[in-house]
């Protein structure tokens, strides 16, 4: 039956866990490209041997068969990449070797591009440094933070205008916009609870 390859690519990909992305299929992929030039060929000999009497439906069938072939292939090929691209926001540039090799050399070159593409992105926001957006995907659940003073720091003027003076140990409740740079510097360290 037409469409049987292709089909079960599709199923073989939804039965994998969505963190993770099967091996590549290339065997099944060329099976149905396969299937689809030769769909093609018998609609080209329909044409040539019969120009007054064309079965028609038989040669509408074949198209909508190439044709669902083709969107198919395209969900398989765009679910994968939307996987690859989750990855990247959730681990990160570096693809685990597990997930490498599953991996065609397109899809491993598509990932570094798009890599290189949200670096490049980054690197235009904000200020010199830029803004890492895959730090922090999630909203936070308070605009403050209970933070601990890891060194004696002295003053720190706050955006109210208020002055604290950080004293290591002590523990106070900042913005987050106040304390993720001390955070980063290692002066401030944040509070779990």
């Amino acid at each position: 039956m037409y469409c049987d390859k292709v089909i079960e690519l599709l199923k073989e990909l939804e039965r994998s866990r969505e963190d993770t992305i099967p091996p590549y299929n290339n065997d099944g992929i060329n099976q149905v490209l396969s299937e689809m030039k030769t769909l093609d060929t018998e609609i080209i000999e329909f044409l040539r041997k019969q120009k007054d009497n064309l079965p028609l439906d038989a040669i509408r069938l074949r198209r909508a068969a190439i044709e669902r072939n083709k969107r198919c292939l395209m969900t398989y090929i765009w679910t994968r990449l939307q996987r690859l691209k989750e990855m990247r926001w959730e681990i990160g540039a570096i693809l685990p070797s597990d997930v490498r090799q599953n991996l065609s050399q397109s899809e491993i070159e598509w990932f570094n591009n798009y890599c290189k593409t949200l670096v490049s992105y980054m690197k235009t926001i904000g200020s010199d440094t830029g803004l890492n957006l895959t730090h922090d995907t999630k909203p936070p659940k308070s605009l403050y933070t209970e933070v601990r003073s890891l060194v004696d720091a002295g003053k720190l003027e706050l955006e109210s205008g208020e002055v604290l003076i950080l004293r290591k140990n002590s523990q106070y409740m900042l913005s987050r916009s106040q304390a993720e740079p001390l955070i980063r510097q290692g002066i401030l360290e944040q509070v779990r609870h």
